[in-house]
């Protein structure tokens, strides 16, 4: 599609599905992109990638009530939808879809009514044990957007990697769509993109590199020979700590094996994870330690 052509938005995930439904009849193949809008260069790779693997893209801009914890968050959370269809068009998408409470689960008018899906063994420990309930209310929104879009490929960001692993394990579940999990975006200091960044002063900002600075920390450990769970967290805390980050955790898991709860003693392929409030803002970060194949050639 030529960035050129003007974004086509429609107001349902009624229309969003005839609409689908009418390109794959013409041997359309589909690559979606699901948001919650404010959006940055992170989210635009997505796009992107999705644009070089399919014939068409589309993204969808929901904020959803069902998967804030924090009331306050969700009121914060920005929103700027004019930006957001400018930045998907000049990306390359050809249609996004927004919506209402009602129009995503008619069934109910009030959301404490909506029956949420159960996320799984994904879903606990970390990010399940700081934000009760968060992955049900995602788990239940994904749902609803695999079903509405339907086959094709579907395209998530590796920084909100516990969500990228339930995102999987349900598609596996539905049959469909085929997941893409796509690397992490950084700004130039290494922070990871996110919506959240735009709450912070300058002075967080630069505080918030220090996520970055944990996990790289963590990693040289790592290929220093040090592979012990519990040595390699107080490594990655003493960073945090220094510069007085208020740490909700910093925990590692092996890849392709989740668990609830820290692992211990020797590690084999270890991703470290990081959740940190700076200013009030909630920032989410992680990284595989190993060298990657890449690395090793």
């Amino acid at each position: 599609m030529s960035p050129t052509q003007p974004l086509l938005h429609l107001t349902s995930p009624q229309l969003a599905s005839k609409w689908c439904n009418q390109q794959r009849e013409g041997g359309e193949t589909i690559g979606f992109v699901p948001t919650m809008g404010a959006l940055h260069r992170g989210h635009l790779s997505l796009v992107e990638r999705a644009a070089d693997e399919n014939d068409l893209v589309c993204a969808s801009i929901f904020v959803n009530p069902l998967q804030f914890n924090n009331e306050g968050d969700f009121e914060r959370y920005p929103q700027d939808l004019d930006m957001d269809f400018a930045h998907l068009e000049r990306a390359g998408c050809a249609m996004v879809f927004t919506g209402t409470m009602n129009d995503f689960f008619p069934e109910a008018t009030n959301p404490e009514r909506i029956r949420t899906l159960d996320p799984g063994i994904c879903a606990q420990g970390l990010e399940g044990d700081c934000r009760p309930g968060h992955f049900a209310g995602v788990c239940t929104i994904v749902e609803r957007l695999f079903k509405t879009v339907g086959e094709g490929r579907s395209y998530f960001g590796e920084k909100d990697y516990q969500q990228s692993r339930l995102v999987l394990e349900l598609a596996q579940r539905l049959g469909s769509p085929e997941v893409v999990i796509c690397p992490t975006i950084r700004e130039p200091s290494g922070l990871a993109m996110s919506s959240r960044n735009q709450l912070l002063s300058e002075t967080g900002r630069n505080k918030a590199a220090i996520i970055h600075q944990s996990l790289q920390h963590a990693r040289q450990c790592w290929r220093d020979g040090e592979h012990d769970a519990e040595k390699i967290r107080n490594e990655m805390r003493s960073v945090l700590e220094r510069a007085e980050l208020e740490i909700e955790y910093a925990d590692l898991r092996e890849e392709g094996n989740w668990s609830a709860d820290s692992p211990l003693g020797i590690m084999d392929r270890p991703r470290a994870l990081i959740a940190v409030r700076i200013e009030g803002v909630r920032l989410i970060d992680n990284l595989y330690l190993p060298p990657s194949p890449a690395e090793c050639s």
